[in-house]
């Protein structure tokens, strides 16, 4: 069986992070196993984090889809968690078979399909937790259609934090370190895990060690949530050095 794998990327065309930080996880995982990886990215045009651009974006993932299927990636990630829950409750589970069969009629193979949304609903799962703090960089109404579609996957969201970044481009330049002082602000005395970014744009990887020793809870991200989904689905060991509660060695 092959040591080399290729990570196929559905990305925003603002997006600044996901083939910054899950790149950034996988190399680190060949610290401590044998397997290696490359990268390749497909992109749909979105600038802003509003309802109306995340649609049209959503739209043209299936393009990316067959884009990605002429790579014979071994696995695709779709990597806008707020694209996939602002289109209706559970919709990640139409969205994942839907490029699926996309990528099967391009490639003639049964390539695995995740999405950054649901890969957070099965980690939450896997963890075991029922209630949970969210930090978000959205506006407060996209917070709380993530809030929704999250609670209809069977858990309770605690309390959350919107920091209110329009700008898609413009959250991919936030400074990590500031989610530090980021979670002092949110209730987290009731909650069983902290979600420190429900973003796979927001910048958190830098940080997430650091914060994990804060908490006796888990503390995850989406991208954490993403390249531990993404090593599930290609059967490998879902560990990752310096990268929170759910990929801990």
């Amino acid at each position: 069986m092959t040591n080399n794998y290729r990570i196929g990327m559905i990305v925003p065309s603002s997006n600044t992070t996901m083939e910054t930080e899950i790149p950034a996880m996988l190399r680190a995982r060949e610290e401590i196993r044998p397997e290696r990886f490359t990268f390749h990215s497909s992109r749909m045009r979105m600038k802003k984090v509003t309802p109306e651009e995340l649609t049209a974006m959503d739209n043209d993932s299936l393009r990316c889809a067959a884009e990605l299927a002429d790579a014979r990636v071994d696995v695709m990630a779709y990597a806008c968690l707020v694209a996939i829950m602002s289109q209706g409750l559970r919709y990640h589970t139409c969205a994942e078979p839907k490029l699926a069969q996309v990528a099967k009629e391009e490639s003639g193979e049964d390539i695995p399909v995740l999405s950054s949304a649901g890969a957070l609903t099965e980690a939450l799962t896997h963890l075991g937790v029922k209630k949970i703090a969210v930090v978000t960089p959205y506006m407060k109404p996209l917070t709380e259609t993530v809030c929704d579609y999250i609670a209809h996957e069977g858990f309770t969201v605690v309390d959350s934090l919107s920091l209110e970044v329009a700008d898609n481009l413009e959250v991919g330049r936030l400074n990590p370190e500031n989610l530090i002082e980021h979670v002092k602000k949110v209730d987290t005395s009731d909650a069983d895990a902290l979600v420190l970014s429900a973003c796979v744009q927001m910048p958190s990887l830098p940080v997430l060690d650091t914060v994990q020793q804060q908490f006796d809870i888990p503390v995850l991200t989406a991208s954490a949530a993403t390249t531990w989904r993404i090593l599930n689905r290609l059967g490998l060991d879902p560990v990752v050095p310096r990268a929170g509660a759910l990929l801990a060695p």
